[in-house]
């Protein structure tokens, strides 16, 4: 795959997943604990949520995609996340509570004024530089090994020049040539 390819798909996946992961966690942990408030009970459907959402925030954080997606996703959550430590200084509401229903608000208003928010985007920005995950998996021909000339013509990188080519299977435990 093509830098650009990966890229290319590494911004959909930016674009597409962080969503996917806030809605996830914001249920996960409002529903788990609204349940745990009011019951005294786990929620198992909010358990499970929060564990496909951590397998979807691993593949946005480790993903062989693209830094790209890391890093839209670790702006949008540092966005979400420093917000709520700007109101505390400026003493003005800045995140409006009432446009998420019942559970999405709870656990929305838990894990931004917890600070959570701000740890998963500062982590998503963190594994979008390392400088490995920019470059393409895929050599330049320049790069490959050159094959070089043996006494019985060219051979490949993988055999020795030392020894005939090999065509017995009779000399599969022998570990040098004899004539």
């Amino acid at each position: 795959m093509s830098n650009g390819a990966r890229h290319a798909l590494g911004v959909v996946a930016g674009l597409l997943l962080p969503p996917l992961v806030a809605a996830g966690l914001w249920y996960g942990v409002g529903d788990l604990t609204l349940q745990a408030q009011q019951a005294f009970r786990i929620s198992w459907v909010a358990v499970g949520v929060l564990a496909a959402t951590a397998v979807v925030l691993a593949f946005l954080a480790g993903s062989r995609l693209s830094p790209v997606a890391s890093l839209l996703g670790g702006l949008a959550f540092t966005a979400a996340g420093v917000l709520p430590f700007a109101e505390m200084f400026n003493r003005v509401r800045l995140l409006p509570l009432d446009l998420l229903p019942g559970v999405l608000r709870s656990g929305f208003t838990t894990t931004a004024y917890s600070g959570l928010l701000a740890v998963v985007g500062v982590t998503l920005l963190v594994v979008s530089l390392f400088p490995s995950r920019w470059r393409g998996s895929v050599r330049d021909l320049a790069e490959q090994p050159a094959a070089y000339e043996s006494a019985w013509g060219t051979a490949s990188p993988s055999q020795s020049p030392y020894l005939p080519p090999y065509n017995n299977t009779q000399d599969t435990t022998r570990p040098m040539y004899r004539e």
